[in-house]
């Protein structure tokens, strides 16, 4: 299954305009809202805390067995002649990382769709930052709107599970596996005429085999696309035909 780590902002300093919280808490909210997403698209992740910083974010998403990184911010003009009055959404990534740069592009047309000026979200290279420069995969910094600015602040606030799905539909492009609609994490059970059902990496059944589920576990479904369940059974999650599943 494919992973990324999330690293939403640690910046608890960066208050919003808005007098609602900081640049930490909605980004945090944002990653809050897109784990559902993610476990129903079939895709792992690991994370930060607000604890931690860019730094030892980074440091732990190196520890792990990731394919994507993706830190997670909103904006501040930080020119007094400007503040408050600049908006948009740009997705940071290395210069020399081809695929860094393509899922800088998926990113920035989900997020055209949602957002209110489509033509100021755009992507950018960079050197400066190091959520794009130090993780040892690819990696996109975006920055989500503008939080001095009170309509982009207010359409934060408004908008965290839209943004939230528009952030994962661009990591499942990115991955080549479907998007899936979240089923709420539900119970339930695998039925069979009493052989062992396979959870598999892919909506295929030449997907290769990650285990087998004999008849009557319990698993909980996260998502549905053409027929397959996304399913985790023992802390494994992986795809199972959705035929021998019953909520």
């Amino acid at each position: 299954m494919p992973s990324v780590f999330l690293s939403p902002s640690t910046q608890e300093y960066n208050p919003y305009i808005t007098g609602s919280g900081s640049e930490e808490y909605w980004m945090n909210q944002i990653a809050d809202a897109m784990e559902p997403y993610l476990r129903a698209s079939g895709i792992t992740y690991g994370r930060n805390t607000p604890e931690m910083t860019a730094v030892s974010s980074i440091r732990l998403g190196n520890q792990g067995n990731y394919d994507f990184y993706l830190a997670l911010h909103s904006n501040a003009s930080g020119d007094g002649a400007s503040e408050g009055s600049v908006r948009g959404i740009i997705a940071f990534y290395y210069p020399t990382s081809s695929n860094g740069r393509r899922g800088a592009q998926l990113i920035v047309d989900e997020l055209r769709q949602i957002y209110p000026l489509p033509e100021r979200v755009n992507i950018r290279a960079t050197t400066a930052l190091g959520e794009v420069r130090q993780p040892r995969m690819p990696a996109v910094l975006v920055e989500i709107g503008y939080h001095d600015n009170v309509a982009d602040a207010l359409w934060i606030e408004s908008s965290v599970v839209t943004i939230a799905r528009a952030l994962v539909q661009a990591l499942a492009a990115y991955f080549g596996i479907p998007f899936v609609e979240v089923c709420l994490d539900q119970p339930a059970t695998v039925v069979t005429r009493g052989g062992a059902l396979n959870l598999r990496g892919g909506p295929s059944t030449d997907s290769p085999v990650l285990e087998r589920m004999p008849n009557g576990a319990a698993v909980t479904v996260c998502g549905r696309w053409n027929g397959w369940y996304t399913v985790t059974y023992n802390g494994i999650q992986g795809y199972a035909s959705a035929e021998y599943i019953r909520i």
